[in-house]
């Protein structure tokens, strides 16, 4: 139990950090995960702006006059910008977590042990894998062709 604290409080404080775990490494990794987080958080802020937009607030939102605390107007800009803001700084921070800034570090390390195919490599094996595609949907779609007429000529199809 007393572990368990210990690491939430770490998580807590780490979140509350401004510096850079391992700056030099793994920066394609992490700014390419910390892009994808920002993205995902920024088409919740603005999925949750259109729905504040099109839903009709009435004066007692939540047990309180909303109107007393912040124009209903702001309020469906305010929510969703601090949201927003919130939610970059919590993934800015997460991918400098110790424990996941050493795993994405490991994978950068790994992918650039990738022996990455040519162009003329890539376009032929994209093309056997588009025509083999085409070639097993035209031999399934045969093969229910042929299905069809079996089962319309014993009865079972009308």
């Amino acid at each position: 139990m007393g572990k368990e604290k210990s690491v939430q409080a770490g998580v807590l404080h780490e979140i509350f950090q401004v510096g850079v775990y391992k700056r030099s490494q793994g920066r394609i990794a992490r700014q390419v995960t910390f892009a994808v987080l920002g993205a995902t958080i920024a088409l919740a802020a603005y999925s949750l702006w259109s729905f504040m937009s099109a839903t009709r607030f009435s004066r007692d939102f939540l047990g309180m006059n909303v109107e007393a605390v912040v124009d209903v107007a702001q309020l469906r800009w305010l929510l969703p910008a601090v949201l927003l803001l919130a939610g970059i700084w919590i993934a800015y921070r997460v991918v400098n977590l110790p424990r996941f800034a050493d795993f994405l570090i490991a994978v950068e390390a790994e992918m650039n042990k990738v022996s990455w195919p040519s162009r003329t490599e890539l376009f032929r094996s994209s093309m056997v894998v588009i025509i083999v595609i085409f070639v097993l949907a035209f031999l399934l779609f045969g093969y229910d062709i042929v299905w069809q007429s079996f089962f319309r000529a014993i009865g079972v199809l009308k």
